[in-house]
């Protein structure tokens, strides 16, 4: 009868995260407890390449995972059948790191004879403010900012979620790692640039702000990319930090307008919720703040280690989804894309990023 109550009203759920470049395995229960949790990043990997190289990532991946597992469930001083699921992340991401972390979720279920629940990465990101945040209740409008995804979502509950907004070429993150690579910052790009633009001028370089101001609801940001390398190749290039400087603030304007078209489209939201990789940069979250508080919304950022990829938010989806009786076959197929929004209108030139 114990264990019955204590499934019920605290799973105890084992998450794992592969979908890029961080391996990650962590222990959620239902009452918000981070039991263990552990990331192997491949930082020094990737370095020489100055991005993610797939079939790099997946041999990380592979000779990783396992060894993160048995970490975790020794520093929660738990067994496989402590769990009462196992939750992997099945996409969308680079499909042979997904297909490595799909494939142990799998193998580990049928083990443990525990139910699977195959989590779509996004969706981790989504809901991952609840796991920081008991108060926060849907609805809520979602900026998904990350290095493959820049989205505003309306989030009315767990597994439903509209599309307001996607970008139609490259996603914020993707900029910032390409300016990194343009000064020369060495990868990851995103926090190297914001070190630098911290002794820059913001106003320094004139910088577009691609759709700022427009009435379609989309981002876009291959434009600015663009113009940081053509700044960049003039005969006098401006200081590096000034230019990473005026990137950030450009790409800050970007997302504050838009996430204001779309806070103006959803009055119903209980908050404004930030979340991914590039939620961690101190800048755009005191914009987004002051945003917020126009709207008379709190501002609701997960803390920084919950930002980037990591398993704790793929375990707290898993506890969301099991509450629910969402469980997954052992068939599940691991999925390279998967948009939260199935049946949203296709952006226009966005082709998959739809």
């Amino acid at each position: 009868m114990a264990d019955t109550m204590r499934t019920l009203s605290r799973p105890v759920i084992l998450g794992l995260e592969s979908s890029c470049d961080e391996t990650a395995a962590a222990i959620v229960t239902g009452d918000r407890t981070i039991l263990a949790e552990a990331i192997a990043t491949q930082e020094a990997e990737h370095a020489p390449y100055g991005g993610v190289v797939p079939e790099i990532a997946a041999r990380a991946h592979s000779e990783r995972l396992t060894p993160l597992v048995e970490r975790v469930l020794t520093e929660a001083n738990l067994t496989l059948s402590d769990m009462d699921a196992i939750a992997a992340t099945a996409g969308p991401g680079l499909i042979g790191g997904v297909m490595v972390g799909l494939v142990t979720g799998k193998a580990l279920s049928y083990a443990a004879q525990r139910p699977l629940i195959a989590v779509n990465h996004l969706e981790g990101h989504a809901l991952s403010p609840r796991l920081a945040d008991a108060a926060l209740e849907f609805p809520y409008l979602l900026l998904l900012v990350s290095g493959g995804h820049t989205q505003l979502l309306a989030v009315e509950g767990v597994g439903r979620y509209r599309r307001l907004a996607t970008t139609i070429d490259d996603a914020a993150g993707e900029a910032f790692d390409k300016t990194a690579k343009i000064l020369g910052l060495g990868y990851p790009g995103g926090p190297a640039v914001e070190r630098l633009a911290a002794s820059g001028n913001p106003s320094a370089v004139p910088l577009p702000r691609p759709l700022a101001g427009s009435r379609e609801p989309h981002f876009s940001f291959a434009g600015l990319k663009s113009a940081v390398l053509r700044a960049q190749n003039q005969d006098t290039p401006p200081a590096p930090a000034d230019l990473a400087a005026s990137f950030q603030q450009a790409a800050c304007d970007c997302l504050v307008d838009r996430s204001r078209l779309a806070l103006a489209a959803m009055p119903e939201a209980r908050a404004f919720v930030v979340a991914g990789g590039v939620a961690a940069n101190q800048t755009i979250r005191s914009a987004l703040a002051d945003l917020s508080a126009e709207h008379c919304l709190s501002l609701v950022a997960p803390p920084l280690s919950l930002c980037t990829d990591n398993a704790a938010m793929i375990a707290w989806a898993g506890v969301e989804r099991f509450r629910r009786g969402d469980f997954d076959p052992l068939d599940t197929p691991a999925r390279a894309r998967w948009p939260l929004d199935p049946d949203a209108t296709v952006a226009r030139g966005a082709g998959y990023k739809a």
